[in-house]
């Protein structure tokens, strides 16, 4: 069983895509939050930042079905933190907004470096937030309603997402650099011996093709450092 998960992991790393990412802002909801990251986990998203007044995460595991455990969440105490970051690093902030300026959500190039921003429940996106826009989307309703619920929302843009960068080839090869493949090769593969090294400040020791601990040493001679 070991070797099976360790395949699995294999490939769903080989398939993470480190330039697509999500901002939610203020969206409070654990149900929506945790429906949100399994989505994120289904299309490759590697990083939640979930910006929040509030002092913890409030994950819905059962939404999640586990997905939390893969996919990073970052917890920010306000948007323009995370949105200058991705600006300083080349991304296009997209939020999902209905304004007079919104565009249809297919009409963006998600193949770009993206922080998609959905707002929360009922306020939608912060007036903070606002400057660093440089697209506001929709999806088309054809109903009497205005929107989609906000975990809806995320997984429809981030399929039509998916789609662009699968007919691009960004699925085809890994787009991880080789260190925070490994790092996350272990953490994943050997969560318990992550916390240890990291406790202890020691370095991730090499795994083998069943992602079991390579040296048959090193357990006992990290315990005696």
């Amino acid at each position: 069983m070991t070797a099976v998960r360790y395949s699995k992991i294999i490939q769903v790393l080989n398939k993470r895509q480190p330039d697509l990412t999500v901002v939610t802002d203020s969206v409070h909801k654990g149900k929506n939050l945790s429906a949100i990251i399994r989505t994120c986990d289904a299309v490759g998203v590697m990083e939640l930042h979930s910006v929040s007044d509030n002092d913890f995460f409030g994950a819905h595991t059962g939404t999640t079905v586990g997905a939390h455990k893969w996919v990073k969440t970052s917890l920010r105490k306000n948007i323009t933190e995370p949105l200058e970051q991705f600006k300083t690093a080349g991304y296009q902030i997209v939020a999902a907004d209905v304004c007079a300026t919104s565009k249809d959500y297919r009409e963006i190039d998600f193949t770009k470096p993206t922080a998609l921003v959905l707002g929360a429940e009922i306020e939608g996106i912060s007036e903070a937030a606002q400057p660093f826009i440089d697209h506001s989307i929709t999806i088309p309703m054809m109903g009497m309603v205005e929107s989609f619920n906000v975990s809806v929302a995320a997984a429809i843009i981030l399929s039509e997402a998916r789609r662009q960068r699968e007919d691009a080839g960004f699925y085809n090869s890994c787009r991880l650099d080789s260190e925070t493949f490994n790092k996350l090769l272990f953490e994943w593969m050997q969560p318990v011996l992550a916390q240890y090294c990291q406790k202890h400040q020691l370095a991730y020791p090499e795994l083998d093709d069943e992602g079991d601990v390579a040296d048959p040493r090193w357990h006992q001679q990290a315990l005696q450092g």
